[in-house]
């Protein structure tokens, strides 16, 4: 599966024998949007490798409100779909596909073999594991100092950049979901946004209409 290499930065510094028990061992699959890929730590369904697609990792409170901790879009690898083969880590974090999603799977018990063999695996699972830690404590800081207004303003912004339109096609729930906040919370300030002529609410969508004022609002939020 020669197409790995572009896909894994330590392919390189496997040796030959390495590379071709990884290539036997990686499947690659198809998931429709909103499938759940991990169901948390007690899961161990192995790391998944965006091809093509984009992936949601989140978090449920005890009352079962969510909370998004990061996103994973092309090339990007899903470490806590693997939770297992880190001996020390315990984490309930759901894995959940955004986009219809074309995906690596790569078997856990094949990658925690190369994580001991290789020093290039080991250091590139690090560092993983360190920006998605950073991901987490930048939430927990936005979370705890950030105003809503802003930390909304910044989510209709990051979207719109992804989507490279002004209009997002996104409802009050989801977003509700990925900020930790209540539906009815998010409904509020939607319409206070549009209030100030900042954005213009549509059944299932959202549309920019002032990206100026937006950024300014969002400023403190964005990464």
């Amino acid at each position: 599966m020669e197409i790995l290499q572009n896909y894994l930065p330590f392919w390189p510094q496997l040796s030959k024998e390495q590379q071709n028990n990884l290539a036997a061992a990686v499947s690659e699959i198809s998931f429709p949007s909103g499938t759940i890929l991990n169901g948390g730590s007690k899961n161990c369904s192995g790391l998944f490798v965006v091809r093509e697609g984009q992936l949601r990792a989140y978090t449920l409170s005890e009352e079962g409100r969510e909370i998004t901790l990061y996103r994973l879009f092309e090339r990007d690898m899903c470490l806590f779909s693997a939770a297992c083969i880190m001996n020390s880590l315990r984490v309930d974090v759901i894995i959940s596909t955004e986009q219809n999603s074309n995906l690596f799977h790569i078997p856990p018990e094949i990658y925690k073999t190369l994580m001991s063999q290789s020093a290039a695996v080991a250091n590139y699972t690090n560092e993983i594991m360190a920006s998605r830690f950073s991901d987490v404590m930048w939430l927990l800081d936005q979370v705890l100092t950030k105003k809503i207004d802003s930390r909304l303003a910044a989510f209709l912004w990051e979207e719109s950049q992804l989507a490279q339109q002004d209009t997002i096609k996104v409802t009050h729930e989801q977003i509700a979901n990925h900020l930790g906040s209540a539906r009815e919370v998010i409904t509020r300030m939607l319409r206070y946004f549009q209030n100030e002529n900042l954005v213009k609410v549509n059944r299932g969508s959202i549309t920019i209409t002032d990206r100026e004022n937006l950024a300014k609002l969002a400023e403190a939020s964005l990464r």
